[in-house]
């Protein structure tokens, strides 16, 4: 009588071969885990920088500026700007200079918006004047840790 094996070799092949697929299986996922995060780093990078925009200072808007594109623009409050029912009118020039230019915006001032004070707002140029995008005024607060100047 012939002794027949309680596993045939092609049972036994097939073992081996799920063991090294084990293995392999292991790799591909690592390497299609690793390729997966590089491609969300590169697209939160891209975005990261792609919608970063400068912000822009009056006289450079004032030699520039294209009808109905979009700007941050950044710069001091004049004094004498003044509130025409939810409409505040005011005019921003250059941090060290003297351009100008006027601005039209609705929406929420900032408690600490005053002459003098630093402010960026999106604007967009309609008919020689700059419309500042509803909601869009952001003051900075002086820093109390800047020097004083010298008396």
């Amino acid at each position: 009588m012939r002794k027949v094996p309680l596993f045939p070799r092609t049972v036994n092949r097939d073992i081996r071969r799920r063991e090294i697929d084990r293995g392999r299986k292991r790799r591909i996922r690592l390497v299609t885990a690793l390729a997966a995060a590089v491609v969300l780093v590169a697209a939160l990078a891209y975005t990261s920088f792609s919608a970063a925009s400068e912000a822009r200072s009056p006289s450079q808007l004032l030699r520039s500026a294209v009808p109905g594109r979009s700007y941050d623009l950044t710069g001091v409050v004049v004094p004498g700007y003044r509130r025409a029912g939810d409409l505040l009118i005011f005019r921003v020039r250059d941090r060290r200079g003297t351009a100008s230019l006027p601005v039209r915006y609705r929406g929420e001032v900032p408690d600490p918006f005053r002459a003098g004070r630093e402010v960026i707002v999106s604007v967009r140029k309609q008919r020689g004047t700059f419309v500042g995008q509803r909601d869009s005024l952001v003051t900075k607060c002086p820093s109390k840790f800047k020097a004083e100047a010298p008396a």
